[in-house]
């Protein structure tokens, strides 16, 4: 038996998975950088651009391989939605039984050939899309990033617990801060906090300085979207080494900064916020 294979399909079918590759990575927050708002628009825009053009298309396999880009093209903004709007399990089921009604529906038409776009209209249609899709890449280009503010303590006072080992060190948490994050404009947008880092100088009562310092999330789950001007606050904790043989409670100052060679008189606190690794040497 002969295997035959219609080269030109195959090619459509490399090209058809090479555009739902292209479309999950354009929903990655690593690329473009536009607004979560933004980039669920421009792929119903897709959607209904492959679409149009698959109406349109006469050439053979052609309309197929449109209605096929449109299909992943709805598929993709759908889990987009989904994924990063978070909608409630009624609001998820609503969503997909309409998909399901939309696509149903667009199906019977097309074999009904009831559906029928002039090709004018149809190249009319795509670059109203374009224009609208361009536009909505300014406007959000514009409108600014997230921004996001530390704001610490002056000090805290730490004490070893009740229950320690008898000697070394412990590490004691404590509250230093409040990370604020603010979106100014009204899309929403990735939210993805800065990382941190810390550091104790001024003191030699334990052998390591590095302060391990983390965000604390109320639902205990670390949010990736805020919407549009909108702010929220999370709170910063340190987990400072203590002395075990300390009797008495310590004030720890806190400082922003990076590095971690500086002198000081009392023991101290340096926070980083993003701005890459700490000076040690």
């Amino acid at each position: 038996m002969k295997l035959q294979i219609d080269s030109g399909k195959l090619l459509y079918v490399l090209g058809v998975l090479f555009a739902a590759a292209a479309f999950l990575y354009f929903v990655r927050d690593v690329v473009f950088g536009l607004s979560i708002t933004v980039k669920a628009v421009l792929l119903f825009l897709a959607f209904v651009a492959f679409f149009v053009a698959g109406v349109t298309v006469e050439r053979d396999v052609l309309d197929v391989v449109a209605f096929a880009l449109s299909g992943v093209a709805y598929v993709v903004f759908v889990g987009y939605v989904v994924i990063r709007y978070g909608p409630s399990e009624t609001g998820t089921f609503l969503l997909l039984a309409i998909s399901a009604a939309l696509f149903v529906t667009l199906g019977y038409l097309l074999r009904q050939q009831t559906i029928d776009v002039p090709r004018r209209t149809a190249t009319g249609v795509v670059v109203a899309l374009l224009l609208v899709s361009a536009v909505l890449v300014g406007v959000d280009a514009l409108g600014g990033d997230v921004t996001y503010d530390l704001r610490t303590e002056e000090s805290v006072t730490v004490s070893p617990p009740a229950r320690a080992p008898d000697s070394g060190y412990v590490n004691v948490d404590r509250a230093v801060g409040t990370m604020t994050a603010t979106n100014p404009f009204v899309f929403t947008r990735a939210l993805s906090l800065p990382t941190l880092d810390g550091c104790l100088v001024g003191t030699d009562a334990v052998p390591r300085d590095d302060v391990w310092l983390s965000y604390e999330f109320p639902d205990y789950e670390r949010p990736d979207t805020i919407g549009g001007g909108a702010s929220r606050e999370f709170g910063v904790r340190a987990s400072i080494p203590v002395d075990v043989n300390q009797t008495e409670p310590a004030a720890v100052a806190i400082e922003r900064g990076t590095d971690c060679t500086v002198d000081r008189s009392a023991p101290t606190l340096i926070v980083s916020v993003g701005e890459g690794e700490l000076r040690r040497d």
